[in-house]
């Protein structure tokens, strides 16, 4: 079973904490409010699908500060809500990746909308995460001879090429190109370039 989303709520006014807590809770996703930017940066990230709907106008850090100390959460979109809003606010938040920017009142689906497209984003983030995750598990199994072969035939290396440069024949190329697909589980070519692309490995020079 897919996990609960988490809908985080920051806004100092308990009135629309309570408010929002009640309408995105009916929606069916799990709710946390908190009365400051502080005490939410002092809950730990969460593990689950989750987004962030945050006033502008805060206590202690207002609502673009703690946007910036979020940058490296990429798995939580922001949803910014605020009573008053200029043209370059809206842009700096737009800019630093929020997705939404809502000038209070706003209607109860329009919040919504906001909260499920952030929420669908976050999921890809924990999915895209997860396969990367896998991806490094099967690249650090690769034996040293595997993974000097895999760096050759991704840069588009022959057998023949790779063979000559590691020092070894053309048929244990083979062998070990053959494993490094196996372990990799890629499919083509194609795949473990593909792969190497994602694990980010740097090109090996041409002799």
């Amino acid at each position: 079973m897919q996990p609960t989303p988490i809908v985080f709520v920051v806004d100092d006014d308990i009135s629309v904490r309570e408010a929002l807590e009640a309408l995105i809770r009916h929606e069916g996703f799990q709710v946390e409010t908190f009365a400051s930017a502080q005490a939410f940066l002092a809950r730990p990230s969460a593990l689950v699908p989750n987004c962030l709907v945050l006033d502008v106008s805060l206590p202690d850090l207002n609502g673009l500060d703690l946007q910036k100390r979020l940058v490296d959460r990429h798995e939580m979109p922001i949803i910014f809500i605020t009573g008053y809003g200029d043209v370059p606010m809206t842009v700096q938040a737009m800019k630093a990746g929020a997705v939404e920017f809502l000038m209070k009142p706003f209607g109860d689906e329009v919040l919504l909308s906001a909260i499920r497209q952030a929420v669908e984003r976050s999921r890809l983030a924990f999915d895209q995460e997860e396969s990367l995750r896998v991806l490094q598990q099967r690249y650090a199994s690769l034996s040293r001879r595997e993974l000097e072969v895999m760096a050759l035939v991704v840069a588009g290396r022959l057998n023949k090429q790779a063979g000559f440069e590691l020092g070894i024949s053309e048929i244990t190329v083979k062998a070990h190109r053959g494993r490094v697909m196996r372990k990799m589980d890629a499919g083509s070519l194609a795949d473990l370039v593909n792969m190497a692309s994602k694990l980010r490995l740097a090109p090996r020079a041409q002799r």
